[in-house]
């Protein structure tokens, strides 16, 4: 992986996604994020050959891509890994596996059992500051992505974003994905505050007018829902609401796995409008979950 000097000690390894870490003058790092599982060994190689050993870890959160690698990491090398409470409970088990990830038994263990962690450090889900091998980070509360999202600021006034935002390249993105969009929304907002010289965001992006990627972000997510709301004409299935957003989208995947992906992300902006009352359910004819837009109230 090539490796790229941000600020100071602070650092992104170039894999699928942008692994960062801090670079300590002893030879060793601390690594905030583990990247995809696959994506280990090359990881660990890289810095090896720059003169460097992974010594610690903290988790923006623990989707595949962030944390894949970490169990990995944490046997290969004996460092510490650090966590958020709601993020380590994600991980805790293949059982938790499955609830989060919306998988079958047999899926969450063959498909998601490497993530599987015991973290040593548990993180509580509040602003928080970290000391690690003698190095001040600062922890920021930022859920709503996942469960208990974290973003890391290092000494150099560096923020890793993770996933709460996207860079430029995916501003175009059809189904952008977050768990709860109305805690994310808040959160993307709270960027503005922190004040630091250099954000990185995990899909690729240095970031440092943090206030346009703040708003091309909110922008994206508000635009998308109400793409998907004008698709929904009249009370629907929530499969007839995903073929509907499929067909916008033109969304046609031969990959049952993707298409359970894009399912969830349709749902996820359909429990947003529920909550923004927008949408409301109905219980059809039949006893089955039906999705309308909110009748609106006529005017006097």
């Amino acid at each position: 992986m090539k490796l790229t000097q941000v600020k100071g000690n602070t650092w992104v390894a170039e894999g699928r996604e942008f692994i960062p870490f801090y670079r300590l003058e002893d030879g060793r790092c601390i690594l905030l994020d583990a990247g995809l599982r696959q994506e280990g060994e090359e990881l660990a190689q890289s810095l090896l050959d720059a003169g460097m050993t992974p010594a610690a870890l903290v988790c923006t959160h623990t989707h595949v891509d962030h944390s894949g690698a970490a169990a990995w990491l944490q046997k290969e090398f004996h460092l510490p890994v650090a966590v958020s409470a709601g993020e380590a409970a994600v991980v805790h088990s293949h059982a938790t596996l499955k609830a989060v990830m919306g998988s079958s038994p047999e899926q969450a263990r063959t498909d998601y059992g490497y993530m599987v962690l015991a973290p040593d450090i548990i993180l509580p889900d509040a602003d928080s500051e970290l000391e690690l091998l003698g190095v001040p980070l600062r922890i920021i509360h930022t859920p709503g992505h996942s469960p208990s999202h974290i973003c890391i600021i290092t000494p150099d006034n560096v923020c890793h974003v993770g996933d709460v935002l996207l860079s430029p390249e995916m501003y175009y993105a059809k189904l952008p994905y977050s768990m709860d969009i109305a805690t994310d929304l808040v959160s993307k907002e709270r960027l503005r505050t922190l004040g630091c010289d250099v954000y990185i965001a995990s899909h690729r992006g240095i970031l440092a007018d943090i206030n346009n990627s703040v708003d091309a972000n909110r922008e994206l997510f508000l635009l998308r829902a109400g793409e998907i709301l004008s698709a929904i004409h009249h009370p629907m299935t929530f499969s007839q609401v995903t073929a509907a957003v499929y067909q916008m989208y033109s969304l046609f995947s031969r990959s049952p796995r993707r298409a359970q992906s894009f399912e969830r992300n349709i749902r996820f902006f359909m429990e947003f409008l529920l909550d923004e009352g927008r949408l409301e359910l109905i219980a059809g004819e039949e006893g089955v979950t039906l999705y309308a837009p909110t009748r609106q109230t006529p005017q006097k």
